[in-house]
């Protein structure tokens, strides 16, 4: 018999989110904890910055040029391969995912895909490896339609709230600065996203056989935009006692002195001259934000980070009163990070910077199993985390999974290098970029754009989305920083040449490192 898992993830979570990796706001003590108790990994990062790709790594333990989804918008195929179901048929594991799932477009509100017809027609039931899986978004309804199965609980449970929520991706000002996606959500704790999937899992684990092995992938959709957690917390953190983000320049020249290092769509971006349109609303320019929209926003962050903290507790006691404690290991991590006024900027996109690649990653096994706690320098990615649950369930990797078992102690199993990938879903954009952190170096390889090209989506969204975005890249732009002594990446070293041969390596090594297979998926509806 292998050992219980629960596998809590976040969404859009910064790694100095948490007291353990130098988190100096939020209060996180079950994370803490976990992390005193357990490993800590200093290197964790992603495979790609946005929700899809990254979530499809965690299931298939692929890259995202294997598993086909390169970009929000292109679903995952039904035949893809998951370790739920892997662990499922090889060590006759219990499986449940409940929370926010999104290996499937979103605002799916005719069902085309399962992920949202399940909810549609009420069904918890098998989906992609899980016996239950029961989900949530980051909004409970879309266009006044409840979605997904919280939104319907909602509807039926509490409908005074179901409009309570910030608008999705709309930009709209709110809160008490104006700040984007901010508002006074006056519905109650309890009834929240966050406590509603602590209350399932609970409901979950109290169906499970005490001697069964189970795997529970835990799902919170905060603190992912929309910032608009119960009015009732916001007590918690008052945005007028912070400072700006250390990650944040100082003003709006330093800003431009940074941004104007980087390939062209960041400066741009914060002009207003780029829309990213693939990781954040359309039309929003973050070239207008004010310092008090930036630390509004990250009070709402903190107070969300501490209300998951609190929901993540409450599963390890049921956990704990079930007898389970000591045979139960605990994995936290994130799916991406949050930009959160590093740069002057807030959201995600084609940003290869450690505010969206560097995850808080603990992995605290089970007391029974007798692991040391430790910290881990050595870089590791979301490709590992289903190797890893092989290994705690006692069976081998399957061997379509690309990674292998996250180490618990530097120099064990051979991890040197984490790799990380772009590819547009908008054919206007076109945009293609891989990144490798090695040895201190975060180095980001540009290829030739492909904007204007067709890949699909224009069959379903029309001929306007083939309009070019505005920035073109020839294939030799990228970016090179030396991590330890420019924590922030403020200093572009990529046509340094003083740095060539460093960089010269990096983009052989990363090269070298890919998968050779990469798995053209047509685009079909962006979520």
């Amino acid at each position: 018999m292998g050992r219980k898992i629960l596998f809590v993830t976040t969404d859009q979570q910064r790694y100095d989110s948490l007291g353990c990796n130098g988190g100096q706001i939020a209060r996180t003590p079950v994370a803490d904890r976990l992390a005193a108790g357990g490993i800590t990994y200093r290197r964790a990062y992603n495979q790609n910055t946005v929700c899809m790709p990254a979530r499809c790594t965690i299931l298939t333990g692929q890259y995202a040029r294997t598993h086909g989804v390169v970009a929000n918008g292109v679903p995952l195929p039904e035949d893809a391969p998951s370790v739920a179901a892997y662990l499922s048929e090889q060590a006759g594991y219990k499986t449940a995912l409940v929370g926010k799932a999104h290996f499937e477009p979103a605002f799916d509100m005719q069902g085309r895909w399962e992920e949202n017809s399940r909810w549609i027609r009420g069904d918890t039931g098998p989906w992609r490896g899980f016996d239950y899986s029961i989900n949530a978004a980051h909004v409970a309804a879309f266009r006044g339609r409840p979605i997904l199965h919280y939104g319907k609980w909602l509807a039926e449970h509490h409908p005074e709230h179901l409009e309570s929520f910030a608008p999705l991706l709309g930009a709209e000002p709110g809160g008490d600065t104006g700040a984007p996606e901010t508002k006074h959500n006056p519905i109650a704790r309890e009834w929240y996203h966050t406590d509603w999937t602590a209350d399932r899992a609970i409901d979950w684990l109290d169906t499970v056989g005490d001697d069964d092995d189970w795997f529970l992938w835990l799902s919170f959709p905060d603190p992912h935009h929309p910032w608009d957690p119960p009015a009732s917390e916001m007590r918690r953190v008052d945005w007028r006692d912070l400072d700006l983000p250390p990650g944040h320049p100082g003003s709006p020249d330093a800003i431009r002195e940074v941004l104007a290092q980087k390939p062209a769509h960041w400066l741009k971006w914060w002009e207003g001259t780029f829309s990213n349109a693939e990781g954040g609303p359309m039309t929003f320019c973050p070239g207008t934000l004010t310092d008090d929209q930036i630390r509004e926003i990250n009070a709402r962050a903190h107070v969300m980070n501490e209300l998951i903290d609190e929901a993540t507790g409450r599963v390890l006691d049921r956990i704990a009163a079930r007898g389970w404690g000591d045979d139960t290991d605990v994995i936290f991590t994130t799916d991406h990070g949050e930009l959160q006024g590093d740069f002057g900027l807030v959201y995600k996109g084609p940003f290869h910077t450690d505010a969206l690649m560097h995850l808080p990653l603990i992995w605290r096994p089970a007391p029974s199993a007798g692991v040391a706690p430790a910290e881990v320098t050595d870089p590791v990615g979301q490709l590992d985390l289903a190797p890893t649950f092989c290994a705690i369930a006692g069976v081998e990797p399957a061997e379509w999974m690309q990674g292998s078992a996250l180490p618990s102690t530097d120099g064990e199993g051979g991890h040197e290098r984490v790799l990380c990938e772009w590819d547009s879903q908008f054919p206007g954009y076109g945009m293609h970029s891989r990144s490798i952190y090695r040895d201190g170096w975060l180095c980001t390889a540009y290829e030739p754009s492909t904007d204007g090209e067709p890949n699909g989506l224009e069959k379903h969204w029309g001929e306007n989305v083939l309009t070019k975005c505005g920035v073109h890249y020839e294939g030799i732009e990228g970016e090179l920083y030396d991590v330890n002594e420019d924590p922030h990446q403020w200093r572009n070293l990529w046509d340094d040449a003083e740095y060539r041969s460093v960089r010269d390596d990096l983009v052989a090594d990363l090269y070298d490192s890919l998968p050779s297979e990469f798995n053209h998926l047509e685009v079909e509806a962006p979520a």
